[in-house]
């Protein structure tokens, strides 16, 4: 699976923010156990809910953008978990036995 370069995802965040879009930058700050994506790990969203890049390899890409637009209209940085234990990781498909955290702000 080809992931999107750090690069592309930060081009992305800079048009999006300069077409007048809303924009918010997701990113795997601590990952535990098995997870699909290592620490450093970015997804790029617009308001539109347009996202590029990759959190989770896709198993948690939905929430992590719904919370994201959220962040977008708010201003307000959020700190997500998901992981094996949590209930939440089973909906969105985080079978994978690991945990991670994944840090969502707004750009400007």
């Amino acid at each position: 699976m080809q992931l999107d370069r750090d690069e592309d995802i930060l081009r992305a965040a800079e048009a999006w923010r300069k077409a007048g879009r809303g924009v918010a930058l997701a990113t795997v700050v601590e990952t535990w156990g098995s997870a699909p994506r290592p620490a450093g790990s970015s997804l790029v969203i617009n308001d539109e809910g347009t996202f590029l890049g990759s959190v989770s390899g896709g198993c948690v890409e939905g929430a992590v953008v719904t919370e994201a637009l959220d962040v977008i209209d708010s201003g307000t940085p959020k700190l997500l978990e998901f992981g094996v234990a949590d209930e939440t990781a089973w909906k969105v498909g985080l079978s994978c036995g690991g945990t991670i955290r994944v840090f969502v702000e707004k750009v400007d």
